[in-house]
């Protein structure tokens, strides 16, 4: 089966998301396998703001392990508490990093990436993985790429 997505090309971020955000429900509704919801995802994201990297890790034996995602090649492995990704996860909570280089123990998968989002995924009120988007841009994300990454993220079922 053939999915196409909307994508909307406007200055307004918002605007954007509230676009994409129904679109990605419709895609995974009905889906019951993680992997392929969480490359859904991943690609829906990637082509609709055309960011840099992003994708999924997913908590396996005490440690972040890549999943789907879209962009360059990517770290495999990250331990709790290590790098944006590792410290999202320990402190259960979503980290923007406006800079990455000024974030102690940033893990370089790619010299190219300057900033990054990082939003926990939960389930049982558990972390079971991490959604990461980095760009190229300094100071690319804020609180609206955090409130609607939320809401993209909350319509997974694990």
């Amino acid at each position: 089966m053939a999915e196409d997505l909307t994508i909307i090309h406007t200055a307004d971020k918002t605007a954007q998301y509230q676009s994409l955000i129904p679109q990605i429900e419709a895609l995974i509704t009905g889906e019951e396998d993680l992997v392929a919801n969480l490359a859904n995802i991943s690609a829906a994201l990637k082509e609709q703001f055309n960011w840099f990297w992003v994708g999924f890790y997913m908590v396996k034996n005490n440690e972040l392990v890549l999943g789907p995602f879209q962009g360059p090649v990517a770290c495999t492995r990250i331990a709790k508490g290590k790098g944006v990704c590792g410290a999202a996860w320990q402190q259960a909570e979503t980290l923007i990093v406006p800079d990455v280089d000024e974030f102690p123990g940033h893990i370089a998968c790619s010299s190219l990436s300057r900033s990054e989002i990082v939003l926990p995924l939960f389930h049982n009120d558990e972390v079971v993985g991490v959604l990461d988007v980095d760009s190229e841009h300094v100071a690319h994300f804020d609180e609206t790429d955090a409130l609607y990454l939320v809401q993209i993220i909350n319509l997974l079922r694990f």
